[in-house]
């Protein structure tokens, strides 16, 4: 829902004969290019210099690109975190082990990974001489429903997990209706350990696969996590955002960002103190490598955002997106819309028959092809 604040922000930001103007400005940028007035306010278009405003990918225009590169029936494979641990272990794409899958529904026939009750969970576990893990939704984004374990005690009929804040719940109270993964813990390296240790704080690859199979890289940037905190996420905000350069792996304009209307350029880790802008990622050329070949051995989604734990042993997937927020174009300062486009015309060039559903569009098809026709 838009905030009638952020629209009196706007206005505040100009003098009183600018105003119409600014309402004009968005008109023409929702005909011209879809753009919501939600994105017009979030983003700051009626500031953002005209490079950025023309190659901003608004929601409208991005989901009827990706309704054709990511088609629905290969939603389950990206979004379902047990089916792409499986899809990416039977293809060599680097991701944590997996120790159990939680599927409350049905009976289980005999498995050493796939439980529907309590007692299998805590048989499979303890078979595994599981002491650590994460604990996910299968089905969950923005760092929802994780739980980080750092220490596992286990009894007859129940066990006790000890998070990574030193709190303590028991798995029965979260063993439920929702089905659950439990995987291996992932060791960043001590250079993205160093900006905040207690999250995980992975690299964004966004990444489109072409035609000929080649892969090819859109843009990167950094989430990285508070304080205290476990997860990295940037799509709500409560966390640090950097750009990084394609090129060179080097870290830019970094950002502390809690939300739309509290965002703070920064240079320096609001909480650890260590440098962020100019840092560069080490092996940066062959973490690129890797992903890129991940995104070639994964075709169903064929532009993917991937986030990317960095090791010793180089980039670990934690999960792969078919569908993506847009705000990532404001942390590298500049929108994907062209290599959106570009890889979307290149397939429709193929003349590739899809059974095509389409997803509910504010615009309608004939204001759409008129955008992507521009």
């Amino acid at each position: 829902m838009i905030n009638i604040l952020h629209i009196f922000d706007i206005f505040q930001r100009h003098p009183q004969f600018r105003q119409i103007r600014i309402l004009r400005d968005f008109r023409m940028l929702h005909k011209k290019k879809g753009i919501s007035l939600q994105e017009y306010i979030d983003f700051r278009l009626d500031l953002q210099p005209e490079s950025f405003r023309q190659s901003f990918l608004g929601l409208n225009e991005q989901r009827y690109y990706l309704d054709y590169l990511n088609p629905i029936k290969y939603y389950s494979l990206a979004r379902n975190k047990f089916l792409a641990h499986k899809i990416f272990e039977g293809t060599g794409i680097k991701t944590s082990k997996l120790y159990c899958y939680y599927q409350p529904e049905g009976k289980t026939i005999e498995s050493d990974s796939i439980a529907n009750d309590l007692l299998g969970v805590i048989k499979i576990l303890k078979e595994k001489k599981v002491t650590e893990c994460i604990i996910k939704a299968t089905e969950s984004s923005h760092g929802n429903n994780v739980y980080a374990v750092v220490e596992i005690t286990y009894g007859d009929d129940n066990c006790s997990l000890k998070l990574h804040n030193n709190t303590e719940i028991s798995l029965s109270s979260i063993i439920g209706k929702t089905a659950l993964i439990f995987e291996s813990m992932v060791r960043q390296t001590s250079q993205l350990a160093s900006f905040n240790s207690s999250s995980v704080n992975t690299v964004r690859f966004m990444t489109a696969l072409y035609p000929d199979n080649k892969a090819r890289l859109v843009a990167t940037f950094i989430k990285i996590g508070r304080a205290g905190a476990c997860v990295d996420n940037a799509g709500n905000g409560g966390n640090v955002d950097a750009c990084i350069d394609i090129d060179t792996g080097e870290l830019k304009h970094a950002i502390r960002f809690d939300g739309w209307d509290k965002i703070t350029d920064i240079t320096n880790h609001p909480d650890s103190g260590a440098r962020i802008d100019g840092v560069r990622i080490e092996n940066w050329d062959k973490i690129v490598e890797d992903v890129l070949h991940f995104q070639e051995c994964f075709p169903y989604i064929k532009v993917a955002g991937w986030d990317i734990a960095i090791t010793d042993d180089g980039p670990v997937v934690i999960e792969v997106n078919d569908f993506w927020d847009r705000t990532g174009q404001y942390f590298i300062r500049r929108g994907w819309r062209n290599e959106i486009r570009n890889c979307y015309l290149a397939w429709k060039d193929t003349k590739r028959k899809y059974d095509l559903q389409r997803q509910p569009n504010k615009l309608s098809e004939r204001q759409l092809k008129a955008i992507i026709n521009k």
